[in-house]
C-alpha cells in the first residue's frame, strides 16, 4: 500500500494507534527514571496526554488533517501532565499549526508540521536540555523534512523517520551525562518513539487493542478502526455517587447485615458504617432516591451528598480534606470543595499528597488543594478548573513539585478572565516555607517576590527506598536501599532508614541553620520519628517540629531553614 496523502480521519486512525501503543508499553518507560525511585511516571504523564488527546477526536468525523490536529492539540494541551506530558503537547499544537487550514497533507507538509511542532515545543520550555524528548524529535523531524518530496510516501517517511528517532534516543546519554551514570537512555524520547510505531502501525494496517500491545494485521479495517474508537468513548452515565450520614431512631431493632442486603441491589461500591447509633453509608447508583428513602425508613438524616458521576469522572476533585471522610477504593472523590463565596482578593492552591500535609496547607492559607504530586501529576485542565471555581481577584499556585511546574505555567497561560501567578516552589518545604511570608495586604507581585526570595533560603530533603540497583552522582545504590536526598541529589544510600534520614540531616543542617521541619509519611511510626528528633536536638541547635504528612512514595520530607 502507498499513501501519498494523508486526511483527517487517516490521520485520527494513526493517532490513537500511537496513544493505545504507548499505555501499553508505559511501565517500561517509566522504568527508564535516572533517579531509581519509585516515582517514575514520564510513560503515565506522555500516557496521560495522549488519551487525552485522542478522546478528543475519536467521535470526529472531520476529514481535514488540519482541523482534526487542531482538536488534538487542544486536548492534549487541557490533559496535560508532567513536564513530558505538557512538552508532548506543544509538539502536537505547533504540528497543528503547522497544517492550519489543509485538508490533507502530502510528506512534504507533513514534515514541515512536525518540524514547527519541534520549534514550538523547544519555545514552550525555558531552559531546553539536549538529550531529551526535545532532541530526539528535533533530529528526527530534520531528517524527516530533508527527506520528504513530493512524491514520498507516508509509509517510506515514517520508516526514514523512525530510524532516526532510534537513532537519535541512543545517543541521548552522550548529550546529557547522567543518562550516562545511571546507564539508560531518555524516558521522554523513548516515550514519543513509542507513539510514532503506533501511528506507523496503523498506516500499515497494524491495529493495537488497549489490552495488549501485539499488533495484529488489520483483516476488516473498518471493523477494527471502530473497536478502537469506541475505547477511547466516554461511558454515557456512571450513576451518583450517594452518601449520607444519619442516626437510627430504633438501635436494637436496627441489622446492620439486613440493611446491607436491602441496599446492595440499588448500586455498588457500597460502603455501610455503623457506630452506635450513627449510620453512614456510600454507594453508586443511578437511584439515588432509592437509596435514601431506604435510609429514611430506619431513622433521619443529619448529612448527605450527591455527586453525578458522569459530569465528574474526568476531573480530579480539589477538596478539603474532612476528618469524618471514610476510606472508599472506589476512586471517586467524597469530600466536597469549599469554593469562596465572595470575590476575594487572593486564593492559594496548592498540589499537596498526604492528609496530614493536606491539612497543614489549609491552614497556612491555602483554598483549594489538588490531591497529587510525585507519581499523580495534575493535568492544565486540572489547574484551569480549579481556578475557574475560585472567585478571587489574583490567583497563586503552588505546584510544589518541579515536574508539576510547567503544567502550572501553561493553564495560567490559557486561563484569561483572571490573573494567575504561578510560584516556582519545586518541593513541598519551597511551598511549605513561601506559604510563611504570603501577606494578603501586599500587591501580587510584592507577595511573589518575598515569597521567592524566602524559597531560596529553603533546603529540601527526602528519603525513600530505591527500586533497582545504580550509581548516581557517584552514590553506589543496591535495591530496596533508603537513599537520602538533598535538594534533588542523592547523597546517601543505607539498608538502615533511619541512619539514612541520619546521614541526610548531618548533609543539610550548617552552623546558618535555625528551623528543621521533619514531615513523616504514612509508613512511618512515631516512636522512628522520636528517635531521630532526639539524635538531630543532641547534636545541633536547632528548632525541630514534626508534621505527620501522611504522603506516599517519601518516608521522610525535611526542610532545613
Amino acid at each position: 500500500m502507498e499513501t501519498t496523502v494523508m486526511d483527517g480521519q487517516l490521520f485520527k486512525k494513526l493517532v490513537i494507534n500511537g496513544s493505545i501503543k504507548l499505555k501499553n508499553n508505559l511501565d517500561r518507560i517509566n522504568e527508564l527514571n535516572v533517579f531509581p525511585v519509585p516515582d517514575g511516571d514520564t510513560g503515565s504523564n506522555m500516557s496521560a496526554t495522549m488519551q487525552a488527546g485522542a478522546k478528543s477526536i475519536a467521535a470526529s468525523e472531520d476529514t481535514s488533517i488540519g482541523a482534526v490536529a487542531k482538536v488534538l492539540a487542544r486536548g492534549m494541551l487541557m490533559g496535560a501532565r508532567g513536564n513530558s506530558g505538557v512538552i508532548l503537547s506543544q509538539l502536537f499544537s505547533g504540528f497543528a499549526n503547522g497544517l492550519k487550514g489543509i485538508d490533507q497533507a502530502n510528506a512534504v507538509q507533513f514534515s514541515k508540521a512536525l518540524r514547527q511542532g519541534v520549534e514550538q515545543a523547544y519555545n514552550a520550555v525555558i531552559n531546553p536540555v539536549e538529550g531529551t524528548m526535545l532532541t530526539v524529535s528535533r533530529e528526527g523531524a530534520d531528517v524527516a523534512l530533508a527527506y520528504s518530496h513530493s512524491k514520498t510516501t507516508f509509509e517510506d517517511l515514517f520508516v526514514k523517520y523512525i530510524e532516526e528517532l532510534n537513532a537519535s534516543l541512543e545517543r541521548t546519554p552522550d548529550l546529557l551525562p547522567i543518562l550516562k551514570e545511571v546507564g539508560v537512555i531518555d524516558s521522554g524520547g523513548a516515550g514519543y518513539i513509542e507513539v510514532v510505531l503506533g501511528m506507523a502501525d496503523a498506516l500499515n494496517g497494524k491495529i493495537y487493542s488497549d489490552a495488549s500491545a501485539q499488533a495484529q494485521p488489520s483483516t476488516e479495517h473498518k471493523t477494527l478502526h471502530a473497536m478502537n474508537m469506541d475505547s477511547f468513548k466516554d461511558a454515557t452515565d456512571f450513576g451518583y455517587c450517594t452518601e449520607f450520614i444519619m442516626q437510627i431512631e430504633k438501635v436494637d431493632e436496627f441489622n446492620q447485615k439486613d440493611f446491607i442486603e436491602m441496599i446492595s441491589p440499588l448500586g455498588d461500591s457500597l460502603v455501610v458504617v455503623q457506630d452506635d447509633n450513627i449510620l453512614k453509608v456510600h454507594i453508586h447508583t443511578k437511584t439515588p432516591g432509592d437509596a435514601l428513602n431506604l435510609g429514611q425508613r430506619f431513622g433521619f438524616f443529619i448529612n448527605m451528598k450527591i455527586e453525578n458521576m458522569t459530569v465528574q469522572h474526568t476531573e480530579v476533585v480539589m477538596h478539603q480534606p474532612t476528618s469524618t471522610e471514610e476510606p472508599c477504593d472506589c476512586g471517586h472523590e467524597h469530600a466536597v470543595g469549599k469554593t469562596p463565596r465572595v470575590n476575594k482578593k487572593y486564593a492559594i492552591i496548592a498540589v499537596v499528597n498526604g492528609d496530614g500535609l493536606k491539612e497543614t496547607f489549609i491552614e497556612m492559607g491555602c483554598d483549594f488543594i489538588i490531591d497529587g504530586g510525585q507519581t499523580m501529576n495534575p493535568s492544565v485542565e486540572d489547574f484551569v478548573k480549579a481556578c475557574e471555581n475560585i472567585q478571587a481577584e489574583n490567583i497563586i499556585i503552588i505546584p510544589n513539585n518541579k515536574n508539576v511546574l510547567l503544567s502550572a505555567e501553561t493553564a495560567a497561560k490559557v486561563i484569561e478572565n483572571r490573573k494567575v501567578f504561578v510560584l516556582t516552589a519545586k518541593t513541598i518545604p519551597q511551598g511549605y516555607a513561601a506559604l510563611t511570608m504570603f501577606d494578603a495586604t501586599q500587591d501580587p507581585e510584592t507577595n511573589i517576590k518575598d515569597m521567592l526570595r524566602h524559597i531560596n533560603n529553603v533546603k529540601t530533603g527526602e528519603v525513600t527506598y530505591a527500586i533497582r540497583e545504580s550509581i548516581n552522582n557517584g552514590v553506589k545504590i543496591n535495591k530496596d536501599d533508603f537513599m537520602g536526598i538533598y535538594n534533588g541529589e542523592i547523597v546517601c544510600s543505607l539498608k538502615d532508614r533511619i541512619e539514612a534520614v541520619k546521614q541526610l540531616l548531618k548533609s543539610m543542617i550548617d552552623k546558618f541553620s535555625e528551623i528543621v521541619t521533619i514531615m513523616f509519611g504514612s509508613d512511618v511510626e512515631e516512636n522512628e520519628v522520636n528517635e531521630i528528633v532526639e539524635e538531630v536536638s543532641n547534636d545541633f541547635p536547632v528548632e525541630v517540629e514534626i508534621i505527620n504528612g501522611g504522603q506516599d512514595i517519601y518516608s521522610y520530607i525535611i526542610s532545613v531553614e
